[in-house]
């Protein structure tokens, strides 16, 4: 079992000061086993329900009733499956004093975050469990970790092969299953054609006129399916910085699957070797070194764009850090050098500082305020 150690630090850090804590995140990524976890190291007694069991949805049926007399711990997963839940978890949370609090695990979806947020305001905080990370491995499995993604059971799987059938057993129920248990009404086979699709337009810029063509629906169409992919943590969609500048910058987000292991999948590729010779080798670096680096500098949403001009400027990654920002530079090589890109961006966005992250072991200084760093170094010191 992968260490999640920071993970379920920050939890129990937000259950000590809240009466609610929400913890979201993709089907399958870990968060029922880093509750059980939790819920062994507290004192006190902890009561579990799982509302995809028949037999806790019907303990539930009056949920005042049967949560009111608890005291301690109280976890609900995969909370979306009862969202009137929501309501009687406010009332209950301002009770004083307070024998009882929530840890409430729940799949993405609108109307999970809608309800959780307007029903518990100023009671409730929320946590996102993202994949394995880079910072979670040995040095050795990094190689892996990439290849096989993020999702738990796949990363452990005996071998590649049997991961790779894994991820496509998990891609057919989250389509299947999983969707419309999300009150998503949406046919599994066009969403995996669009999510087969995005694979291939993995950390390109958003073009919805050319996919709605590919599907003869409209723009909007497309794009409700990729906010289904987006809500479900599937898939980043990369918002564009825009500065004050006369050049004509890219208005559209790029778009990435946010598990590398997934986006294999779709490609068919299920050895380190396939991956070396695919021509999406290079894109699928960029995701994967992208999401580890939000995670690992603890980013939220709001803080992360990329920047484009119509001429050909462009950094990967633009942070901001409320009094400045910061770039970052993804190059699947050893020995990444400076580019006409970084010196426009360092002019025009006014960067505190550009790190070129690389695929190999060295740091090293490539202009004034821009570096050559491998990833584990921003993964260690951020």
């Amino acid at each position: 079992m992968i260490e999640r150690a920071r993970h379920l630090h920050r939890v129990e850090s937000l259950l000590s000061r809240n009466p609610v804590v929400t913890m979201i995140g993709a089907r399958q990524v870990g968060k029922t086993t880093l509750a059980r976890i939790l819920a062994r190291r507290r004192e006190g007694p902890v009561h579990f329900f799982d509302l995809e069991s028949p037999i806790d949805r019907t303990r539930l049926a009056d949920a005042m009733l049967a949560l009111e007399p608890l005291k301690g711990l109280v976890v609900l997963d995969e909370v979306q499956r009862l969202p009137e839940i929501f309501p009687v978890l406010r009332v209950l949370a301002d009770r004083l004093p307070r024998p009882a609090q929530f840890l409430v695990l729940g799949s993405a979806s609108p109307r999970l975050l809608r309800q959780g947020s307007e029903s518990l305001a100023g009671r409730v905080a929320f946590h996102e469990l993202p994949g394995i990370s880079w910072s979670e491995v040995s040095p050795q499995q990094t190689d892996m970790l990439w290849l096989r993604g993020g999702f738990p059971r796949s990363f452990t799987a005996q071998g590649d092969e049997q991961s790779f059938e894994w991820r496509g057993d998990f891609v057919r129920t989250f389509l299947e299953r999983d969707i419309p248990q999300l009150g998503i009404n949406l046919p599994s086979a066009t969403l995996d054609r669009f999510w087969s699709m995005l694979a291939h337009y993995h950390a390109q810029v958003w073009n919805g006129s050319e996919i709605a063509r590919a599907f003869g629906v409209s723009d909007h169409t497309v794009r409700s399916y990729l906010d289904v992919l987006v809500s479900t943590f599937m898939v980043r969609s990369l918002k564009p910085w825009t500065a004050n500048i006369k050049k004509r910058q890219v208005k559209a987000p790029k778009v990435y699957l946010r598990d590398s292991g997934v986006m294999h999948r779709f490609l068919g590729l299920r050895s380190r070797n396939a991956l070396d010779r695919h021509p999406k080798v290079g894109a699928s670096w960029e995701g994967f070194v992208l999401e580890n680096v939000i995670r690992a500098l603890s980013l939220e949403d709001r803080q992360c764009y990329y920047w484009r001009t119509h001429t050909g400027a462009e950094i990967d990654l633009v942070v901001d850090e409320g009094d400045s920002l910061r770039g970052f530079e993804i190059k699947l090589s050893s020995a990444p050098r400076l580019s006409p890109s970084m010196k426009t961006a360092l002019r025009d966005l006014g960067l505190r500082r550009i790190d070129v992250i690389h695929a190999g072991k060295e740091t090293y200084p490539l202009a004034r305020d821009v570096r050559a760093v491998p990833l584990q170094e921003v993964v260690k010191n951020g």
